[in-house]
């Protein structure tokens, strides 16, 4: 599997035709660079759809992911970015609230 030690949410939506090259200009422009071992994640305007970026060291990997029925997660009055926790992501790619997850996997209500 490839490593990941740190995850990154951007909160702009990202169109989903964008190849890898399209999602890793966007990695540099909303992060600034993208860092080995690092995710960064984008999703559409809808939020049924998500890309996740993932560069391993040597070279970049991208992923998508599709909901059949209802939407990710997804924060819309944040401005940027936001880091995710391991659990977290596990809880967003199910389509779970992952915003309710602290830091020891303990669900909380906001």
């Amino acid at each position: 599997m490839i490593r990941v030690d740190a995850v990154w949410m951007a909160v702009e939506p990202l169109d989903m035709r964008a190849g890898t090259e399209a999602a890793l200009a966007r990695v540099v422009t909303v992060f600034g660079a993208a860092k080995p071992h690092n995710a960064y994640l984008f999703a559409n305007r809808r939020a049924n759809r998500m890309k996740v970026l993932v560069h391993d060291g040597i070279g970049v990997w991208l992923a998508a992911r599709r909901l059949n029925s209802g939407r990710f997660a997804w924060p819309k009055d944040v401005n940027g970015s936001l880091t995710l926790t391991r659990p977290q992501l596990d809880a967003l790619v199910l389509g779970l609230p992952w915003q309710r997850l602290g830091e020891a996997g303990i669900i909380t209500v906001l």
